[in-house]
């Protein structure tokens, strides 16, 4: 089994120098059509234009009724979302009592104890409380709308005034019945 490395390579010397003949591609190519023929499609099929008509219809469409169904929400957004005024933004003077009255409302309800005995009472005051605030939003879009007038931020100084009163008249309430709660325990421990 043992061969000569020497005797191996001019083997293979030889191997290389021999050239093939020269129609051996060109027999080779013709085999390999032969075994695995290429269709060549030269013309369209009418089925797969048809088809792709329907698409760029179907898709046109659609695009049709999505920017009209944006354009329409686009419209409404809009107005949606314009910011409506507030007492600041008609003069600077407003600005300062509305962020007092504001700031007081929100000390009142930041001091508020919430607790059971209490919470009947709390909660008709906080429905007051929200009924004026919802008449102070609707009284701000009216001002966004008509612009400024006397009646309407003359309306907005007194919707916050009614709200900081209501919470005071809330706070003297719950002391008067704190002290009460009070007396009623002291005169039960005597």
């Amino acid at each position: 089994m043992a061969q000569d490395i020497r005797d191996l390579i001019k083997q293979e010397e030889k191997l290389v120098n021999d050239k093939m003949p020269s129609n051996h591609e060109l027999r080779f190519l013709e085999k390999l059509d032969k075994a695995l023929p290429v269709e060549k499609k030269t013309h369209f099929n009418w089925l797969q234009i048809a088809a792709s008509i329907v698409v760029l219809f179907g898709l046109s469409f659609g695009a049709l009724k999505y920017f009209e169904t944006a354009e329409s929400i686009g419209t409404i957004v809009d107005t949606k979302t314009e910011p409506t005024k507030t007492l600041g933004d008609v003069s600077p003077g407003l600005k300062k009592v509305e962020d007092y009255y504001l700031a007081s409302i929100n000390l009142e309800l930041s001091k508020m104890t919430y607790q059971l005995e209490n919470k009947d009472l709390v909660d008709g005051y906080l429905e007051q409380l929200d009924e004026l605030n919802t008449e102070y939003n609707r009284l701000s879009v009216e001002l966004t709308e008509n612009g400024p007038n006397e009646l309407t931020v003359n309306a907005l100084i007194d919707n916050l005034k009614y709200r900081l009163s209501l919470l005071y008249r809330l706070r003297e309430q719950l002391k008067e019945l704190n002290v009460s709660d009070e007396q009623k325990d002291i005169q039960q421990s005597i």
